[in-house]
């Protein structure tokens, strides 16, 4: 099962399927949804095995999927969570745990998805998802800022010959601006 705010389509309500995930929640734009509907898509997913959550590092996404786990144990439901932490420019090397999952969420959820659909255990998708996640790097790069949907405001300022290296998945800003260049260049000046 997967999950996180509105705004990112296809993510998540187009990663459902076959080889995918099970079941989906979904809140408003940029944000978590609320426990109750995780709970409710939980119970769905079930075949009695128990359920994989699988979300982006981010707070709102973090609290509200922990009290929905909690809440699907109580109903009997084995709960197993994987953080997709893929972002390396929103925390130090050192801190994977501290960083936000973006882009690399979507192979997450494949593996995760394929792990389940080949009957594999709760316990084996966890520990495969979790391999898959922590050999995940993304970086986002961006050639126009990003817009709040709300509000339809630019969330930074870039010039029409920069790019924006790492980007949130809201259109926050990077770490670092560069003119365009070539997509081979972006990737060998990033790695």
């Amino acid at each position: 099962m997967i999950g996180g705010g509105a705004g990112h389509e296809p993510c998540f309500v187009g990663y459902v399927g076959k080889g995918l995930a099970d079941a989906v929640a979904v809140g408003n734009v940029f944000s978590s949804p609320p426990p109750d509907p995780i709970v409710q898509c939980a119970l769905a997913a079930s075949n009695g095995e128990g359920v994989l959550f699988v979300y982006g590092n981010y707070a709102g996404d973090v609290m509200n999927f922990e009290m929905a786990a909690e809440m699907a144990e109580e109903k009997g439901v084995r709960i197993k969570t994987v953080l997709t932490t893929d972002d390396i420019a929103s925390s130090p090397i050192d801190d994977k745990d501290g960083r936000r999952g973006v882009a690399g969420n979507f192979f997450v959820f494949k593996v995760a998805g394929a792990a389940c659909d080949k009957g594999l255990s709760l316990d084996a998708c966890e520990i495969v998802t979790r391999k898959a996640n922590s050999r995940t790097y993304t970086i986002g790069v961006a050639l126009e800022p990003g817009s709040l949907p709300q509000t339809g405001r630019h969330n930074f300022e870039i010039g029409p010959e920069d790019m924006e290296i790492g980007v949130g998945i809201h259109g926050e800003p990077g770490v670092s601006r560069d003119r365009i260049r070539q997509a081979d260049e972006i990737v060998d000046g990033i790695m």
